[in-house]
């Protein structure tokens, strides 16, 4: 695990002395993805830099570092991330007659390369990975980035340079880089609570999808990134071959599937460790780590006074059974608070999920430990454990047979009163009302009914779920909404069934521009590297094979996975109402955190920096401060962003 960096100077402007600077300021400002060694490499000649900081997991001398040159010295690397079958792909090397200097992955890559090519090597990778690749015969670079996007990638050009970094802040210490906010950007940012690939908040400067290879030579100023892998097709391939076997082969299959896996990335000549919140999905991950290892493995629990938010006490049950070696922390409000004023360098891009703040901080607690930990991430998109999975799909199985003229007028019909006018409407009669209708702020979920109501069709419904901000053009000035993988139809995957859809969206969308973002710079912000077996391609492309009523069962998720995990823990440890990884943000806004937000929501200071309508924005702060709406997540988007502008203005 690695921060790279670099640049194409076309042009060939540079001097020796100029871009040895240039690309050591640009390597440092990526310390902390790799504080063991930095290093650089220039072709003065053809304008070509290349910076690493590296994190030494596997092969720790230096026979390991880089900037790497092949045997042949037609390749130059800098690779960030792990190939997990590396050590498969060297016996096979060896019999086409490569040797090996040492027994570093990035070894292997070069050789790949040299004996299959660009994407004929990369499709033989395991693993998460973002290179740069220097064809020193050719003069062209290529930038490829793993599957499933685990590992980040920047580029784009600052006048007559190519630029490109595995975090903004590289580029940013490019000289001359003065970057324009991105106003469409930024609205898809309220929209999702992340900048989407390709876009990036900066005008200009783009996010390398997953599964894809740029290549760049002097003559093209705008080359394309070309897929080797995609989703789309992993799943669209499942649904045309599924898997006929019985139940009980599906089980064994995806057991040895995930056996592999997992051990796979037990591989470190560091130590080792996992997150375990004793869910299905880092359980799972943790009895598989236990069972193909001779120690306790080390595993590392979060915990929150705050008894709607904690889980911890159901990761120590699951870990003292597996018998792991098994750290919690809980944390006060006070220590979570303090993470607050980082985000915005930790992030280094605005991002406003608020479980980037626990998942920093059990980030923070691995890293006094190991320097490997395995995480759970994936298994709601793969195996359907998202509940929107299951309300969503219920909702319009009831709503979807009313003409959209019905249904518009009763939405109209609820929205005709406020919130508070139907929460006084739910006291009144709170006396007669049935339980599961007695909400303490029943007009707030009674408006959101009638956003669900009056959308086309489910898959309206599905983006309204996971957009906060529904008209971000009207809140950011002078913006227009770009299309997004959401938004754009066209491109979806062939699923013959609602849920698919929205498991496929949540994989290309949700999945690599927000789960692993906040995974990446939590952990790499504490030097600290997370491995992420559940997102092997493997099991991706055979649990896109399988029929759905192996993920959904009785109206529950992950039946699959749940049957793999009761051989290891008793059902009993495991099986509870799903939980998020977050905080009390809501309440904290109107508490601890008050003071700090009217700061940055004030109203002369959104014209001064003329971004943002400040009018409907302290509409929803007023609401919220009253407690009349809970708008914790869309107020949370607006600051994350004035918190990042603060930083980087």
């Amino acid at each position: 695990m690695c921060g790279i960096t670099g640049f194409f100077n076309t042009v060939r402007q540079m001097s020796t002395i100029e871009m040895k600077s240039v690309v050591q300021d640009m390597s440092h400002a990526l310390y902390h993805r790799g504080p063991d060694n930095g290093d650089i490499w220039i072709d003065t000649e053809n304008g070509i830099a290349l910076g690493h900081r590296r994190l030494a997991i596997i092969d720790i001398s230096s026979e390991g570092h880089q900037p790497m040159v092949s045997v042949d010295g037609r390749y130059v690397i800098v690779f960030n991330g792990e190939i997990y079958n590396f050590l498969e792909l060297r016996r096979e090397l060896e019999r086409f007659g490569h040797r090996f200097r040492g027994h570093s992955d990035t070894e292997v890559m070069l050789a790949s390369f040299s004996q299959w090519g660009i994407h004929g090597a990369i499709e033989r990778f395991n693993g998460m990975f973002a290179f740069a690749l220097w064809n020193s015969q050719e003069r062209v670079l290529h930038l490829g980035r793993d599957r499933l996007g685990e590992k980040p990638l920047y580029y784009g050009w600052c006048n007559n340079t190519f630029v490109f970094g595995s975090e903004l802040k590289a580029l940013r210490a490019y000289p001359g880089f003065h970057p324009e906010i991105n106003r469409d950007a930024l609205a898809l940012f309220l929209r999702y609570s992340c900048v989407p690939t390709p876009y990036s908040i900066y005008q200009d400067i783009y996010k390398l999808p997953a599964g894809c290879v740029l290549t760049l030579n002097g003559a093209d100023a705008h080359p394309k990134p070309i897929p080797y892998w995609s989703v789309k097709k992993a799943a669209e391939l499942g649904i045309a071959k599924p898997f006929l076997g019985s139940e009980l082969e599906a089980i064994a299959e995806m057991e040895t599937l995930l056996l592999e896996a997992v051990g796979l990335r037990m591989v470190a000549d560091v130590p080792l460790g996992a997150f375990l919140s004793g869910g299905i999905d880092s359980s799972t991950v943790v009895a598989l780590m236990q069972a193909q290892s001779s120690q306790s493995v080390k595993t590392f629990t979060i915990g929150f006074y705050e008894k709607a938010y904690n889980e911890a006490e159901h990761a120590k049950a699951v870990a003292e059974y597996l018998g792991t070696n098994h750290t919690e922390l809980y944390l006060t409000p006070e220590d979570t608070l303090a993470v607050i004023p980082k985000l915005p360098v930790l992030y280094d891009e605005p991002f406003s999920d608020p479980s980037q703040i626990p998942t920093f901080l059990v980030s923070q607690l691995a890293r006094k430990d190991v320097t490997v930990s395995l995480s759970g991430d994936g298994g709601d998109e793969l195996f359907a454990g998202y509940n929107r999975y299951f309300w969503g799909r219920s909702i319009w199985q009831k709503i979807g047979w009313m003409p959209k003229s019905l249904r518009q007028i009763a939405a109209n019909a609820l929205t005709s009163l406020s919130p508070q006018t139907w929460d006084r409407v739910f006291t009144n009669f709170g006396s007669v009302l049935p339980g599961k209708l007695k909400y303490s702020t029943a007009g707030d979920h009674l408006h959101k009914l009638a956003g669900v109501l009056a959308v086309s069709d489910p898959e309206a419904m599905y983006a309204g779920l996971v957009s906060h901000w529904k008209e971000p053009e009207a809140i950011v000035i002078g913006s227009c909404e770009p299309a997004t993988v959401v938004s754009a139809r066209q491109s979806w995957a062939q699923l013959p069934d609602y849920t698919q859809r929205m498991m496929y969206l949540d994989t290309v969308t949700y999945l690599p521009d927000d789960i692993l973002v906040k995974v990446d710079r939590a952990s790499m912000g504490v030097s600290l590297e997370s491995r992420i077996p559940l997102l092997d391609h493997r099991i991706l492309e055979f649990a896109w094979r399988l029929p759905l009523s192996m993920k959904i069962r009785h109206g529950q998720g992950k039946w699959l996975l749940r049957q793999i995990l009761y051989k290891y823990v008793p059902k009993e440890l495991i099986e509870r109402p799903k939980m998020g990884f977050g905080i009390p943000i809501d309440s904290w806004l109107r508490g601890p955190l008050r003071e700090w937000a009217e700061e940055l929501l004030d109203e002369s200071r959104l014209r001064q920096q003329g971004l943002f309508n400040p009018k409907p924005i302290q509409q929803k702060w007023k609401e919220h401060l009253s407690c009349d709406r809970n708008w914790q997540y869309h107020l949370w988007d607006v600051l994350m962003f004035q918190a990042w502008l603060d930083k980087h203005n």
